[in-house]
């Protein structure tokens, strides 16, 4: 396997940094890491994740590919088959690096989610035959099916190792951002944290329209209203974060006793 020269690509990495005039705290909080980390690529004591090369590459003002290769390129300089070929191994060793999808595992909880969708959908049938339709139980089942699809088939089972190195409280994936303050992923507690978003989405699509059916039943006109929002908030947000706080927190904990 062909891997990146870590000497080069740290002394790479601080020549630029310096040159755009941003400290390693600077550097570190744009790209949502630890100074720590940075350190420690510009010592070459590791090197990012590929999640971060992107970014990375566009704070340095450089490209990618000069990131790989350690080097600046000329705007009209060609790339011999060599260098192509270093560049090409480089990248694959790193997307084999990458955690896989929920949907690669084929667990049990995308048959759950499904099970669970389908009589949610059932559920508003009923809601919507009997004409019980209301603003939270909108809310509260799109909310709970986007983000039900998301942890039980597209998250990423495993963090990358960076998280495990530094005391990281944002995770990032494309589209979706979970920001807690006071929280350090790692991957002692995320498949924990992964288990009470599962857990909430599919409580949530099967459990709020009976909630919402017995809100419209002893509740009617702006109380009804209020009431069925106010639920549909606080089981929607509050159950979700609340939830994956403590079982991170309580997971971080355990990992830091048993160092």
């Amino acid at each position: 396997m062909f891997n990146i020269d870590k000497q080069k690509f740290g002394a790479f990495v601080a020549a630029l940094r310096k040159e755009k005039g941003i400290t390693q705290k600077e550097l570190a909080a744009r790209l949502f890491i630890s100074d720590k980390a940075v350190s420690k690529w510009e010592t070459a004591a590791s090197v990012p994740n590929i999640d971060l090369l992107i970014p990375l590459a566009d704070i340095l003002g450089v490209t990618v590919t000069e990131l790989l290769m350690c080097q600046r390129m000329e705007q009209d300089n060609v790339l011999s088959t060599t260098q192509v070929e270093q560049v090409v191994k480089t990248a694959i060793s790193y997307s084999e690096k990458e955690p896989p999808r929920a949907y690669r595992n084929k667990g049990k909880w995308g048959a759950i989610y499904v099970f669970s969708f389908v009589i949610a959908c059932l559920e508003i049938l009923f809601s919507y035959m009997s004409g019980r339709i209301t603003v939270g139980l909108l809310v509260s089942m799109s909310l709970g099916a986007s983000f039900g699809l998301y942890f039980c088939f597209l998250v990423k089972e495993r963090l990358p190792a960076y998280y495990d190195e530094n005391r990281i409280c944002v995770y990032t994936d494309g589209f979706f951002e979970m920001n807690f303050p006071g929280l350090a992923f790692n991957n002692n507690n995320w498949g924990k944290i992964l288990k009470a978003g599962r857990v909430w989405a599919v409580a949530l699509m099967v459990g709020y329209p009976i909630v919402s059916y017995i809100v419209t039943s002893l509740f009617t006109g702006i109380l009804q209203m209020k009431v069925d929002l106010f639920l549909a908030l606080f089981l929607t947000l509050g159950g979700l974060f609340i939830p994956m706080y403590v079982v991170g927190r309580k997971y971080e904990r355990e990992e830091i006793l048993e160092e």
